[in-house]
């Protein structure tokens, strides 16, 4: 007569075994037709699962974030039967939900074509239709490996062979479709109902370029039509953003084989990195850090003391000079430890700030590499500060507040604040961790934030504070951090005299508000669609001629504006003023001065804002006043 505990504390008393599904009948029908799954005591389970013994259960449905995986999975599989409905021929490999959705490789003898995957979906429909059961099943190793290399799936017998002899071996079965998998998954096909199929890539089998090459199907796989429709909605808007194209379109960078992975910073694009870098610049000053600058390479023995020979070779540049080998720095930290160490430190001098516009390599594989997004030569607005325990709080106090004016300042509103905490694998004592914990913790209180908090996702050193930042289409991006670390210091021996003239190890606060710049001028282009906001802008202002006789009018405009700190630019071609309008505003130009003869006469300017808004006749010194006032307020 098992007990059944559930989510809001009422228990359930059943007089025989019951399945999940009978579960969520006796509480009501409402719930029993949204079930999709279950947990028990923790774990996610199909609606099948029987509990014969008391248990904590939940029903999941389509509003959890895991029953929304569950249907991606499902819908994965969906996939997978049409496509052998389909192509008898195909096998199928390995099929996982990614974020908003899922694939599936595939080897068969040709390439899919967009006329393939339309019919590919057109028969998921259908068979969702059919609203096949979905049933576990558990099956002998041997006996399933047989089973698959009998029908031609060599694939999918390797991967049984490959799974460790302690684990189960389970299957589900839809129809006429069988596949391994671990569940759980929805009870019936009738309950995919949202999903489409995106796109096909190749992808190499078990992810080895040594191996043969697969044929990738995406999809994308939602509870309601309306939150797929909207998804879909802002696909088609990223695309428009997308910083490649606006970055060809504007002339702000380019990237090319010569030099995979590392940017071509053409003039206006420039312009754009050096208004940050001075804005964060301006930061660093105002909030008491010292700016440094470190080499770009160092002996391959500081990076195995610090730790990052160990775990991070992989994705590091190497070089030799006279036998001595020399790693290109993938990250700033160890240098700045290297600035703490050339002095003797006293806790006098607590808490220090180093500050850096680091520039680094890191070797990213080729085919994850994405404009300016991912590169392998990035700069970061790096920065570490080394302090006592106790002025922990204080500093993430104080970092915390300064970024989140940073990113107003950058048109970003919508922030999510994230403490990631101690991982399974870590250094330090469990005393040591609640410390660190509790002071980021204390310091987010402090500043009445509301955070999420990361179980295990801390870095095996420390806990840290993420900053995830939503763009204007609703994509969030991880991008300021700042980290709790104690470990540094003791690997590269750093230490001051305390107090009382004992030697002691500082805490080291590893911090950045943009992070790589790189980055975060693609996320810019992105948010703002091309149009920087005018203190951003790498040309705020164009002077266009109606005629040629106000040519030296537009110029002396142009030449009183720059000495006010402006960039202007002025065109003074013959063509067609509706012409010239057009080109400009093609450059997303936040403002364009339009003067012609009677301007001229009059010292007037005709003035237009970004978007075709006509604010009429002003004054050089109406309009300047305005530009001004844009620029000071960081007007988005």
């Amino acid at each position: 007569m098992p007990i059944i505990t559930l989510p809001d504390g009422s228990q359930r008393r059943f007089d025989d075994a019951v399945t999940v599904a009978q579960i969520a009948a006796a509480i009501g029908p409402g719930l029993a037709k949204a079930a999709i799954a279950g947990r028990v005591n923790g774990k996610l389970v199909d609606l099948s699962r029987t509990v014969s013994e008391d248990a904590e259960v939940a029903i999941v449905t389509d509003k959890d974030p895991e029953g929304l995986d569950i249907i991606r999975h499902s819908t994965a599989h969906l996939m997978a039967y049409a496509v052998q409905d389909l192509f008898p021929e195909a096998q199928v490999t390995i099929g996982p939900v990614i974020e908003n959705g899922f694939y599936y490789d595939f080897a068969y003898k040709r390439p899919f074509t967009p006329e393939d995957l339309a019919a590919i979906e057109k028969r998921m429909h259908e068979l969702a239709k059919l609203d096949e059961t979905v049933v576990r099943e558990e099956w002998d190793r041997q006996e399933a490996v047989k089973y698959f290399e009998s029908i031609g799936e060599k694939y999918k017998a390797e991967i049984i062979a490959s799974i460790p002899a302690e684990e189960g071996i389970t299957f589900y079965r839809e129809g006429r479709f069988v596949d391994l998998c671990r569940g759980p998954h929805v009870p019936s096909t009738g309950k995919l109902k949202v999903f489409k199929l995106m796109k096909v890539a190749g992808a190499y089998w078990r992810g080895d370029a040594n191996n043969e090459m697969l044929q990738r199907i995406y999809g994308t796989a939602w509870a309601r039509k309306e939150d797929q429709d909207a998804y879909l909605h802002m696909l088609e808007e990223a695309e428009k953003r997308d910083h490649r194209k606006l970055g060809k379109d504007l002339d702000l960078f380019h990237t090319q084989a010569e030099a995979p992975g590392m940017v071509f910073w053409h003039p206006r694009g420039w312009t754009i990195w050096q208004r940050i870098e001075q804005y964060i610049r301006e930061k660093y000053q105002k909030n008491g850090y010292q700016e440094v600058r470190c080499p770009q390479i160092l002996d391959v023995d500081l990076w195995k003391r610090s730790g990052h020979w160990d775990n991070y070779k992989e994705n590091m540049f190497f070089s030799e000079s006279e036998k001595r080998e020399y790693a290109v720095k993938p990250m700033n930290c160890p240098g700045h430890v290297q600035l703490f160490n050339a002095s003797l430190r006293s806790y006098r001098d607590l808490p220090l700030r180093y500050a850096e516009f680091g520039s680094c390599h890191r070797n990213e594989p080729s085919g994850a590499l994405h404009g300016i997004m991912r590169v392998r030569g990035f700069t970061q607005d790096d920065g570490h500060i080394f302090c006592t325990e106790e002025q922990v709080e204080a500093e993430v106090t104080a970092f915390h507040q300064q970024a989140m004016a940073v990113y107003r300042d950058f048109g970003f509103t919508d922030v999510s604040v994230k403490l990631a905490l101690r991982p399974t694998q870590r250094l330090g004592t469990d005393e040591a961790w609640d410390r660190a914990e509790n002071a980021l913790r204390a310091a987010l209180s402090a500043c009445d934030v509301a955070w999420e908090e990361l179980p295990g996702e801390g870095a095996f050193y420390g806990p840290k504070i993420e900053y995830h930042l939503k763009d204007s289409i609703g994509r969030a991006w991880q991008v300021g951090t700042i980290q709790y670390d104690p470990m540094m210091p003791e690997r590269l021996d750093a230490e001051y005299v305390a107090e009382d003239n004992s030697r002691r190890r500082p805490i080291m606060l590893h911090r950045a508000i943009v992070g790589s710049m790189e980055r975060f001028i693609g996320m810019l282009i992105e948010h703002h669609a091309g149009a920087m906001p005018t203190w951003l802008a790498p040309v705020q202002v164009a002077v266009l001629t109606v005629t040629d006789t106000a040519a030296d009018y537009a110029e002396d405009i142009r030449q009183r504006l720059i000495k006010q700190g402006f960039r202007v630019i002025s065109d003074l071609r013959g063509d067609k003023i509706g012409y010239k309008i057009r080109e400009h505003s093609l450059q997303k130009i936040p403002y364009l001065v339009v003067v012609g003869e009677k301007d001229r006469q009059a010292g007037t300017l005709a003035v237009r804002a970004r978007g075709g808004k006509d604010l009429g006749s002003m004054s050089f010194e109406g309009f300047a006043s305005l530009l001004a006032q844009q620029v000071a307020e960081k007007a988005n």
